[in-house]
């Protein structure tokens, strides 16, 4: 009785060390995440409410909106925004940082900054990318942006990311002359809008430029080329070379993390946290076969 007794307790302690263990959404050395605009349709906008989200999705590592942040930390409305940045205590993005490591999340990047944003509210944005354990804080892509970010990002010696739509289907468009403004410039590059503006293989701009590339945002869509053109789709159902590219970075060991973006619209009866675990399992049963 008592040996069944014992291995009973021990049972019992192993389900609960299995249920508190973190999530590890690294695969075969590609670390697999999600920013959390994923998750917009959800009821519940808190930033505890995203945490279970997170979680819920079997994610490790988050591109984290400001937006959501700020909330949480109660910014005001209007004028007094400013003052409110330029004077917040980063003890509270400490305690953000702690929240999700709690949880077993590491923030990789922080959404927060604009290059129209004052000069202290900039400091404030690296500032705050440093307290929460960035690399950096991430924006849309643009040449001006570039030139007004980077002697920040110098100054604080974290990166500014930026995010392409689909602007390199422009004919003047160039990666490479927004990169050149900066030394911690670097790219939060959608593969997913990159092929659906120009139709070219993502593998192919990966390859020349990845010791710039922080992070790649994945989704599934059709090409400029198909028809229809251009449109988010279910993973699988799309013409994007998802496999193609985390194959890549699984093969040549580059630390890019690959961040799932939610955009395909839900499917009746489900919900973003679902398709974000479904993403994830693609990703997983890529690189690993299951």
């Amino acid at each position: 009785m008592k040996t069944i007794f014992r291995n009973l307790c021990l049972v019992a302690i192993a389900a609960i060390f299995i249920q508190a263990a973190p999530n590890n959404s690294k695969f075969a050395g590609v670390q697999v995440g999600t920013i959390t605009y994923s998750f917009r349709e959800m009821p519940d906008q808190s930033l505890p409410a995203y945490l279970d989200y997170i979680v819920n999705a079997g994610i490790s590592s988050v591109e984290l909106m400001g937006g959501v942040v700020e909330s949480y930390l109660g910014v005001p409305g209007g004028d007094a925004v400013r003052k409110w940045r330029t004077n917040l205590s980063m003890d509270k993005y400490k305690e953000v940082k702690k929240l999700f490591a709690k949880r077993g999340i590491k923030i990789n990047v922080l959404k927060l900054g604009d290059a129209n944003w004052s000069d202290e509210e900039i400091d404030y944005a690296f500032r705050a990318c440093k307290a929460i354990g960035a690399k950096g804080i991430s924006m849309e892509i643009s040449e001006a942006s570039a030139k007004r970010m980077a002697p920040f990002a110098e100054k604080h010696k974290l990166f500014a990311i930026f995010h392409n739509h689909g602007q390199p289907g422009e004919p003047n468009f160039s990666f490479d002359r927004v990169l050149a403004h900066g030394s911690y410039l670097r790219l939060n590059f959608d593969a997913g809008h990159y092929y659906g503006a120009t139709g070219l293989n993502p593998c192919d701009l990966i390859t020349r430029l990845h010791d710039k590339i922080v992070t790649i945002h994945m989704k599934d869509k059709t090409g400029k080329n198909d028809t229809p053109k251009d449109q988010n789709q279910v993973w699988g159902k799309g013409t994007t070379p998802i496999k193609e590219i985390l194959r890549l970075i699984q093969k040549e060991k580059w630390p890019i993390e690959c961040d799932i973006e939610l955009e395909y619209a839900i499917p009746a009866g489900s919900d973003a946290v679902k398709e974000v675990a479904k993403c994830v399992a693609y990703c997983r049963e890529a690189l690993i076969g299951k």
